[in-house]
């Protein structure tokens, strides 16, 4: 059921919602959470679907906040809120709001939000892109206890995942970060496997990509040894080879779909390692609430490296980037820049089991 309102207010369409709720026979309110999505006409419809997979998992209340920029001069002044409520198998097992903001409301989205918030409900912001530099400070992202962002959207990811190093804060994610999920958890398994100590790390992948770096940082910040990040022509993570005392540990994944786990001494296993799509990574997202202390540590591990490279991608157009524990900024951007060489690794650290 669809319901379309026109210049309207915040309280209308609450009592729109009530009203499609009652007349497909659900008076009850069974959510669990709101997400609110701020995104642009253009993005709008692959976040909405994303968001209705991602309800059966965590049926919520879904708004999504699109502010429109009115091309005359005249029109900019005037504010005005159009909604589009959808309840039933329109929106999932959930409720969804679609909030078109025109004129000078549009710079002041949260107070159209804010009544339209489930009661004592946790509230998760998601940008799909565009996201603010700072989203705890983001008015809409000071309502959530849980913000989300993605810089593989951005047209710099590396700069961007640097500007989300700067500004983090309790309750920050990132779905570059929700990508390697399956990958940590991989490679945890097959540390587990053997007893070893790790000297150092491989990262392959595409250049740019804002997950590989990420994971680079994860494995630097957890075994403390050196990282190196290598290009591939992708899709997206391709491989991570870990050197150690035991042997070679690879997982290498070429097709985006099943990857190889390799350990010394062990036949190969193939693995299945496929690349997943947004209505996944947002269903895993909405599974805690609370902040994740790893992505912190592995984020703010790596934010001096990733300043560093953000240099020299400007001065290079290069992606190799090794992250090497107790390297100041200085040396790494000279060594992005091809100005120093590569020190040697220090003693590495059995990894935890």
């Amino acid at each position: 059921m669809k319901i379309d309102l026109t210049d309207t207010t915040a309280s209308k369409i609450n009592k729109a919602l009530v009203k499609g709720r009652r007349a497909i026979g659900t008076p009850a309110v069974g959510m669990v959470l709101t997400l609110v999505i701020v995104t642009d006409e253009e993005n709008a419809y692959d976040a909405l679907k994303a968001a209705n997979d991602a309800s059966r998992e965590h049926p919520s209340r879904t708004l999504v906040v699109i502010r429109r920029v009115s091309r005359s001069p005249r029109d900019r002044t005037k504010s005005r809120l159009d909604a589009e409520v959808r309840v039933g198998a329109d929106a999932g097992t959930g409720e969804t709001v679609v909030l078109r903001l025109y004129g000078e409301v549009a710079d002041h989205a949260q107070s159209v939000v804010l009544p339209l918030l489930l009661p004592d409900a946790p509230v998760v912001v998601w940008w799909p892109v565009d996201a603010p530099l700072d989203p705890a400070n983001d008015p809409l992202g000071a309502l959530a206890q849980r913000r989300v962002t993605d810089t593989y959207a951005a047209e710099q990811p590396v700069r961007e995942l640097s500007a989300r190093a700067d500004t983090y804060a309790p309750g920050d994610t990132d779905l570059s970060w929700t990508r390697i999920t399956p990958w940590r958890s991989m490679l945890a398994a097959a540390l587990d496997q053997v007893v070893c100590e790790v000297k150092g790390v491989e990262v392959e992948g595409e250049e740019f990509n804002p997950s590989c770096e990420l994971l680079a940082m994860w494995l630097a910040d957890r075994l403390d040894v050196p990282v190196r990040r290598s290009l591939s022509s992708g899709p997206g993570l391709t491989a991570v080879r870990l050197d150690t005392d035991h042997g070679s540990i690879a997982l290498d994944r070429a097709d985006g779909t099943v990857a190889t786990l390799s350990i010394e001494g062990q036949p190969d296993r193939a693995v299945a390692l496929k690349r997943r799509d947004t209505a996944e990574l947002i269903a895993e997202e909405l599974r805690r609430l609370d902040p994740d202390d790893t992505y912190a540590s592995a984020l703010r591990f790596g934010v001096d490296r990733l300043h560093a490279q953000s240099t020299a991608l400007r001065e290079r157009g290069t992606g190799e980037l090794t992250a090497t524990p107790g390297e100041s900024a200085a040396a790494t951007k000279e060594r992005a820049a091809g100005k120093a060489p590569v020190p040697a690794p220090p003693p590495g650290k059995k990894a935890a089991k």
